[in-house]
């Protein structure tokens, strides 16, 4: 970074009064030469650089991913997951680009100015007023931008929350008129968007050129202090242009580091986001592998609360089932039946009791391993882009053809599969566009019997299923059972409790009754006592 001011401090002062050629051309070679070591020098520096943002990027994009699937468990909001991917981007795309330089820049500051006060003392000040100034307009600068850096990364996330639910949302908003409410609603959202960024644009702009004007004008200076100095005997005529170049160095590091300040405080941002999720979800421990479950399942005493809510859904639940059982779950809307579905599985937290299987409580198993052994129908049917075989074995990269269409058979789908445009590797596009809504519910169900999971949870199967799919689903309940394993469905469709023989009644969120199918039954039908009904008539009057 030297080189120059060198270079020319010795033209001026050692080639032009000596006329000396052979001087010149030495001169010529070591700048030459230092200046290809510089340039080889910025090359591996941006290639380590550009490798250390990968490097974070590959280290922890694992647990990323792992966090945005974890964060609608624990909250409401789902936007925070892809917050943390874009913060993601954003700290490595910073330590890519040269940010990183304009900050590893700064610590040399001191050496240039030191350079400048051998030259002379009064260069030497002239240059550190500079330094001073430029190092206030950046702490300003910090301070000013901080806030609305920061509003506009929560303000991007609420605009591409809308954005993204409106695209899921397409049919009913073009069906129901309501593009014109949600396009209003996105315009709001994006003007604050773009005023808090043309704040920050303007803040980070302003103390841009700000910086860039006053480094030109001490420049200037410095070349009018150095002629000064000459005219007086007090410096050489190459100090002259050497502490003008060199003071426009010094101060270049400050001036690029203010340029990329905008980015250095959205990544500085995004990194203690990440650092604070990484701390709210914390790595899972693997545990201790332990063996597949095949006798029971066990119920005991469960409360359970929706994810980042307080009020209890559902409380005072227990009942266990053996294997090769089949239960039911009815009761009103409202009752608590869904999220006594997502608790069984694991993915709803429970405030009191536990859930066994095996006598093992759920939290006790690899979160990997626990996968294995159930199966899992929610009530809004859920594929992802890919092939019906992929699908159906959860996107296992070691499933075996015998192993997807065993499933399917179990689910009695195999021969739909078949009739589609190219069978089991038929792309079914995002979320399943390509398939009615019987036939990814149909899927979905083979995808919950892939590899015969012990605990098998339906949530509304047969909502969207014609006589022949519901028909599929008691054959389907009845070889789960057949097999050993233990299914539990929720339904509001009698239809679907043919083959179960047990029966869970909820009503506000709490166990009403739990037995075998045929004592419920005879329960419901029971005429009440007769003073019940004398007290009822009683009341009525």
């Amino acid at each position: 970074m030297l080189s120059g001011s060198l270079f020319m401090l010795q033209v001026y002062d050692r080639v032009l009064p000596s006329r000396s050629i052979p001087t010149l051309v030495a001169l010529i070679v070591m700048v030459v030469v230092l200046y290809a070591f510089q340039g080889v020098l910025e090359v591996v520096r941006s290639r380590v650089l550009t490798r250390i943002g990968a490097g974070i990027d590959e280290i922890i994009s694992g647990r990323v991913f792992s966090c945005i699937v974890r964060l609608p468990l624990r909250t409401r909001d789902r936007g925070e997951g892809l917050m943390a991917l874009r913060d993601l981007d954003q700290v490595s795309g910073f330590l890519s680009g040269g940010g990183p330089a304009a900050l590893f820049d700064l610590p040399w500051i001191p050496l240039y100015i030191g350079v400048c006060f051998l030259f002379h003392p009064w260069i030497g000040v002239a240059a550190l007023v500079g330094a001073i100034l430029l190092v206030s307009l950046t702490v300003v600068a910090d301070r000013l931008v901080r806030a609305p850096t920061k509003a506009m990364s929560s303000l991007g996330t609420k605009r591409a929350a809308i954005a993204q639910s409106s695209a899921r949302n397409a049919e009913v908003l073009t069906a129901m008129g309501m593009g014109d409410n949600l396009a209003r609603r996105w315009t709001r959202a994006n003007n604050d968007f773009r005023s808090a960024q043309e704040r920050t644009s303007d803040i980070t702009g302003g103390f841009g050129a700000t910086s860039r004007i006053l480094r030109m004008m001490l420049q200037s200076m410095v070349l009018a202090l150095g002629a000064y100095l000459v005219i007086y005997q007090q410096a050489t005529p190459g100090i002259i242009i050497a502490s003008s170049i060199l003071t426009s160095r010094a101060l270049a590091p400050i001036e690029l580091a203010i340029a990329h300040w905008k980015g250095f405080l959205g990544a500085r941002q995004s990194w203690r986001r990440l650092d604070e999720l990484f701390a709210a979800l914390p790595a899972a421990d693997d545990g201790m592998e332990l063996p597949a479950p095949t006798s029971e399942l066990t119920v005991e005493s469960i409360a359970v609360v929706a994810p980042g809510d307080r009020r209890l859904l559902l409380q005072d639940v227990e009942f266990s089932l053996k294997a090769g059982s089949g239960m039911g779950v009815i009761g009103p809307s409202g009752s608590g039946k869904s999220s006594l579905a997502r608790a069984l599985v694991g993915v709803w937290p429970l405030t009191r009791g536990k859930i066994r299987l095996d006598g093992a409580a759920l939290e006790q198993w690899p979160a990997g391993s626990l996968g294995r052994h159930i199966g899992y129908l929610p009530q809004d049917v859920e594929l992802f882009a890919g092939t019906v075989g992929q699908n159906i074995s959860r996107f296992d990269e070691e499933a075996s053809s015998d192993d997807i269409i065993a499933a399917a058979r179990s689910a009695g789908v195999h021969e739909m599969i078949l009739r589609l445009p190219e069978g089991y590797r038929t792309e079914i596009g995002e979320a399943g566009a390509a398939l009615s809504a019987g036939q990814r519910q149909r899927v979905a169900l083979a995808r919950a019997l892939y590899r015969d999971p012990f605990l098998v949870v339906l949530d509304e199967p047969n909502s969207n299923l014609d006589a022949a799919g519901e028909q599929a689903l008691t054959q389907a309940i009845e070889r789960i059972k057949a097999r050993g394993g233990i299914v539990i469905v929720v339904a509001h469709r009698p239809s679907a409790l043919a083959a179960l023989d047990h029966l869970l009644v909820l009503g506000g969120g709490r166990q009403q009754a739990f037995g075998l199918k045929g004592d419920i039954a005879r329960q419901a039908i029971q005429p009440a006592p007769l003073h019940a009904v004398a007290t009822e008539k009683a009341g009525s009057l």
